[in-house]
């Protein structure tokens, strides 16, 4: 009767390994590189921080930087310098893993790195085909507070 258990452990374990090996395959499926010749580069300067993507026509998320993400703390985020290393950094590397070659740019907000980060294209060979700001505009403001009773 002991060796009936020992046996049955035995094949149990046996079952564990095998699952564990066939489903190691299928998590490290080879991710398919997209060829994107024409895109979209997303400029999203504040005062704090300037965050740059590259996207395809649809605004699906080719790569994307931003001045926190090289290694600015700080108020340093906020600055131009900051904001070109991050277009040179997200440039380089949809340039090299997905063709990119010519950009259609969006500039959204107020910050220093508004400018600066468009001008880092030209360092790239990226061709600006057009620059649109949709900042967004207050229409109205905040509802107003109730009159003070006397």
């Amino acid at each position: 009767m002991a060796e009936d258990k020992t046996t049955q452990e035995d094949t149990t374990l046996t079952a564990t390994t095998e699952t564990t090996e066939k489903a190691a395959p299928a998590s490290k499926r080879k991710k398919n590189k997209r060829t994107v010749a024409h895109g979209q580069l997303h400029v999203q300067a504040t005062f704090n921080n300037t965050i740059i993507s590259f996207t395809d026509k649809q605004g699906q998320i080719l790569t994307q930087s931003s001045a926190g993400a090289c290694g600015f703390r700080g108020s340093k985020k906020g600055t131009a310098y900051a904001a070109q290393i991050a277009a040179e950094k997200a440039g380089n590397l949809a340039r090299q893993q997905h063709g990119l070659s010519k950009v259609d740019v969006f500039v959204k907000g107020i910050g220093q790195g508004r400018d600066t980060a468009v001008r880092a294209l030209a360092n790239l060979d990226i061709a600006v085909e057009s620059i649109s700001d949709v900042t967004g505009v207050p229409h109205g403001g905040t509802r107003p507070r109730k009159q003070r009773r006397n």
